[in-house]
């Protein structure tokens, strides 16, 4: 790193104070690790290198001169295989805009997301789904999973019996996918009648519900829209209660909409941190999901009703295929997706970043020295 120590880098983060996961999972835990020196990113300053997330302005940021710097741009969600004509395409650029969070308007989002990846020399996503839409628009494409190191030290060792016939679930997300709940409702529905189903969710326990700006709302009453069965738990989001709390269930659950774009196309995060705990997963039938299970050798991804009740009857009946599937898991995500490797990943990343910075610099020199060289048989052509 001993360039980089010596360039100047602009990082235009999701949240100023970096509390985002998408910020501390990401490009400031990597600086700090090793000891990289940047600063808040404003479009005004020159830099050699800005790192752009996505929740930066991106109207702005597409536009900053090709010659100035080298960009990374991060896309982690499947923002470009949204059609054209959804909600999401049409208003939130729009949304974005007359909140302040966008200096200019862009009707589109996903017009602005397009514009972003033709700018970035290089685009970081979380799937082979998502790349191959980027690459539409970039060729320098960059797979970085989320950097996991707070749960690779908190492994936990399974419960060898159910007590009391109870199922104690664990999940863990963002208020918003709540929503996802009603994939797995009447599968809890049927389970309920022979199990006592306790499920315990990790979440913030308020939110706001657009833009993360406006409209408070309590997550409790989310949960009633979605999910009917009597003994729900909720738990006010952080690092520790994640652990802590997942520890104590029998496994955890994922449901995705796989028919919503956008859900179905997340990377495999969530399932890897809970196989990095020691927990088993059962989990929606994703394409990220389908190549995790298929890379540990694990079969518990669900695509109907009867899938979810089935597995899950599965791996509570049969203990030896819980742990078996729990010890799997772990042994998978920490082969892929343990710091060391996920490091690896961006130290290769800025390796490049330098090569683009070096050849963008010669570039420049180059173009100085044609200028230079016709300002003086111009100004020998005058005497």
């Amino acid at each position: 790193m001993s360039e980089v120590d010596h360039l100047s880098i602009g990082y235009a983060p999701y949240t100023s104070d970096f509390s985002s996961s998408g910020d501390r999972r990401r490009f400031v835990y990597y600086a700090n690790s090793r000891e990289i020196d940047f600063e808040i990113a404003k479009p005004e300053n020159e830099y050699d290198i800005v790192f752009v997330t996505h929740g930066a302005d991106i109207t702005v940021w597409s536009k900053y001169d090709k010659s100035k710097a080298v960009i990374v741009y991060e896309l982690v969600d499947s923002y470009l295989a949204t059609p054209v004509l959804s909600f999401y395409g049409l208003f939130r650029g729009l949304a974005k805009y007359l909140s302040g969070k966008h200096k200019h308007c862009q009707l589109n989002e996903k017009k602005s997301i397009e514009s972003m990846c033709r700018r970035a020399d290089i685009v970081i996503c979380s799937t082979q789904e998502q790349k191959n839409h980027i690459r539409r628009y970039c060729d320098d494409v960059r797979i970085i999973l989320d950097v996991k190191s707070e749960y690779h030290n908190h492994r936990m060792t399974l419960k060898s019996e159910l007590k009391n016939n109870e199922l104690n679930i664990a999940w863990e997300g963002v208020p918003h996918n709540i929503k996802s709940f009603k994939v797995i409702r009447d599968a809890l529905s049927i389970l309920s009648k022979q199990y006592q189903i306790n499920l315990h969710l990790i979440t913030a326990l308020k939110y706001k519900k657009y833009m993360n700006k406006y409209v408070t709302k309590h997550t409790i009453n989310e949960v009633k829209k979605y999910i009917d069965i009597n003994n729900i738990y909720l738990y006010q989001w952080n690092e520790l209660t994640v652990s802590h709390i997942s520890s104590a269930c029998d496994f955890a659950v994922i449901p995705i909409n796989s028919n919503d774009t956008m859900d179905n196309g997340k990377p495999e995060d969530k399932l890897l941190i809970f196989w990095l705990m020691g927990l088993p997963a059962v989990v929606s039938e994703t394409p990220a999901h389908l190549r995790a299970m298929k890379g540990a050798g694990v079969s518990m991804a669900c695509s109907s009703t009867n899938d979810w009740v089935s597995t899950i009857k599965d791996i509570v009946d049969n203990k030896t295929k819980r742990n078996q599937s729990a010890e799997k898991g772990f042994a998978y995500a920490s082969r892929v997706n343990s710091e060391e490797a996920t490091m690896l990943l961006w130290d290769d990343l800025f390796e490049d970043i330098e090569r683009y910075h070096n050849s963008r610099r010669r570039h420049r020199l180059e173009v100085d020295k044609q200028k230079d060289l016709s300002s003086t048989s111009l100004s020998e052509g005058t005497r």
